[in-house]
């Protein structure tokens, strides 16, 4: 999953790609209205933290830029906590309006709730923060995976990438498309950190279980799902 935080406190906007990062996000930041706008445009992002006040372009002047080519789920974050200064957000074209200052626990919860309105085909449960395929388990917020309710320890990078697979459960993911939302590197035939990752995964995930559930399509890349041949 990847997000754009647009926010000029530079404390601030480093605390969040570091915590963002820490729980598998790729994550880019622009520091003024202009440069998120840009950015924005230019990437297809899976959320983006927007503040609103903000140089050069405020808040909800990029919102309201952004919605006229994009529906992209934005989470506004403001000191301004007027019920005025919400509903004008919400009205602009937000998806949630966050007071500052907030604390990580509601932040991830918030966006969390988002991934599952805009991805709801994809939750077996849209009221938890789990997902499923057949026996295996991912918990979003608590960042925990269970296989036949057995638990599996996962790296950071690991969880993010089992979590992308679980998301997109029965599409094809190529190497390209997992380097840039994993790793946010472009895709290079020469590097294995993909195979690796993946070989690792499966290791945990599929080794110690009769039943496979990440599958390799060749010539195209990897999809878990649960194959006909072993239902």
């Amino acid at each position: 999953m990847k997000i754009l935080v647009v926010e000029d406190e530079r404390k601030l906007a480093d605390y969040l790609r570091r915590a963002l990062t820490e729980h598998g996000y790729v994550v880019d930041v622009a520091g003024d209205g202009r440069e998120g706008l840009y950015f924005a445009q230019e990437t297809p992002y899976d959320l983006i933290l927007l503040d609103v006040m903000l140089p050069g372009m405020d808040g909800f002047q990029l919102l309201r830029e952004l919605r006229k080519q994009s529906r992209v789920p934005v989470l506004m974050l403001s000191a301004r906590d007027r019920v005025e200064d919400r509903v004008r957000g919400l009205e602009d074209g937000a998806d949630d309006y966050l007071p500052k200052p907030f604390s990580l626990t509601e932040l991830m919860a918030r966006i969390f709730a988002l991934a599952r309105r805009n991805d709801p085909a994809n939750l077996t449960d849209a009221h938890t923060n789990i997902v499923r395929v057949a026996d295996l388990e991912l918990d979003l917020l608590c960042r925990r995976v269970y296989r036949n309710e057995q638990p599996i320890n996962l790296t950071v990078k690991e969880f993010a990438l089992l979590q992308l697979f679980m998301r997109k459960r029965g599409q094809v993911l190529s190497r390209q498309t997992l380097a840039e939302q994993v790793w946010d590197i472009n895709f290079n035939n020469n590097t294995n950190v993909v195979e690796a990752a993946v070989r690792r995964l499966r290791a945990k995930v599929d080794g110690p279980f009769e039943r496979k559930l990440i599958h390799t399509v060749r010539g195209m890349g990897y999809v878990i799902e649960v194959q006909d041949a072993e239902c």
